[in-house]
């Protein structure tokens, strides 16, 4: 089965006034994103985790030991972790950890938790059940 990993910022860290991000987003709206992304997931067949990352030094580490626990087909990076020009450096460290990590493993950027889906359907072919 297709197994996708959707890497996003702890929401409690997220500065929502960061003008990087969508307008308007917040806390609840990501949650909500998260859910809705959750359940395309499955309608897909495929099998999804978030991984929760802090914008500190222990997010390279966060993301290999997830990566490990589990043989991803996709890594799909949360916008919060690549749009903010301050986090450049944190996105740095979770493409590293993802090439180190899970070779093998496509990435896919979402533009909001609720098209985390549509950003992995880019790189893994419809209708796959990868084992």
């Amino acid at each position: 089965m297709t197994r996708i990993l959707l890497v996003g910022l702890d929401p409690e860290t997220v500065d929502f006034s960061d003008p990087a991000l969508p307008p308007g987003m917040n806390i609840e709206k990501v949650h909500a994103g998260i859910a809705v992304a959750m359940k395309q997931f499955a309608d897909r067949g495929w099998e999804a985790d978030v991984g929760y990352i802090r914008p500190d030094e222990t997010a390279g580490p966060t993301v290999e030991r997830q990566l490990r626990s589990a043989n991803y087909d996709c890594v799909v990076i949360g916008g919060g972790v690549r749009l903010p020009p301050r986090h450049l450096a944190l996105f740095e460290v979770v493409i590293d950890a993802i090439r180190k990590a899970a070779p093998g493993a496509t990435i896919a950027f979402n533009t909001r938790p609720d098209d985390s889906a549509d950003a992995a359907a880019r790189w893994v072919p419809a209708g796959s059940r990868a084992v």
